[in-house]
């Protein structure tokens, strides 16, 4: 099969409300014999159980401080309870998911560069073979922001690390050379000083609001996740998935969120 007709779509657990219809959309993908990828988040379930164990969090520039303990937690979450979720969503709903970590096949190998972050993973390599493989017999990877530490890791450092689940997706997107990498967030998409939706946003411009401070917290893995993806990625989108249908419609070509595309396309 052909990779570049994969779409990536990362979900973060704030979409996936009660009434949220993005699993019925990624079903009915399917069934439309789209192939896509599935990256989801989980920092909120994260936060939650650190805070029944009495373990603080940390954010800087939108990524959590992961310490041992939060390591833990992180991995038990991630790879475990939300991800298992979502396979189990998909496939009740008629569609055929297979749930993997970056663990598994050696799918994200990291290594720690940030001491401030702690224990959080730098993507060094993606093997798109596991999901080749998985695409190609006809199922959805759903994948769990986790990864392999390198071979030269220090001797004290964990072999499993945390990732942003945004950077997972855009360097799994810019691996396989995408057609589309979408964002289903809690919010609008990106927004200008006075909180007016951009709905288009070139490279230079989203450099910009970075720089300047309008966009600040989980949006800047976002945005930064989208520019590594761009080179070799035909379109980005972050787009509001709280509304109803909002990852077929985009699929479909009805737009909304914010769009950044570089000027130049492959």
């Amino acid at each position: 099969m052909s990779l570049d007709k994969v779409s990536v779509v990362k979900i973060g657990g704030a979409t996936l409300g009660k009434h949220n219809t993005t699993i019925e959309d990624i079903v009915e993908l399917q069934h439309q014999s789209k192939s896509l990828v599935i990256v989801h988040g989980g920092g909120k379930l994260i936060t939650e159980w650190l805070t029944k164990q009495g373990i603080s969090t940390r954010f800087v520039q939108g990524e959590r401080v992961t310490d041992k303990a939060t390591l833990e937690v992180a991995i038990s979450v991630l790879a475990g309870l939300v991800n298992k979720e979502i396979v189990a969503a998909i496939n009740s709903l008629g569609g055929q998911a297979v749930g993997i970590s970056g663990v598994d096949g050696a799918l994200i190998q990291c290594s720690t560069k940030d001491k401030e972050l702690g224990y959080v993973g730098t993507v060094e390599k993606v093997n798109i073979a596991p999901l080749k493989v998985l695409l190609q017999s006809g199922y959805i990877p759903v994948v769990a922001p986790v990864g392999l530490s390198s071979a030269d890791k220090p001797s004290e450092a964990p072999q499993v690390l945390n990732i942003n689940a945004d950077t997972v997706a855009g360097e799994i997107a810019a691996a396989i050379g995408t057609e589309k990498l979408i964002f289903l967030t809690d919010v609008v998409g990106v927004c200008d000083h006075s909180g007016k939706l951009l709905p288009q946003l070139s490279p230079d411009k989203a450099e910009a609001l970075m720089a300047s401070g309008v966009v600040s917290g989980g949006m800047i893995p976002k945005i930064k996740a989208c520019l590594r993806a761009l080179p070799n990625t035909l379109t980005t989108c972050i787009i509001d998935g709280r509304q109803p249908h909002a990852l077929l419609r985009n699929i479909e070509g009805h737009g909304g969120g914010t769009t950044i595309r570089a000027i130049q396309q492959r």
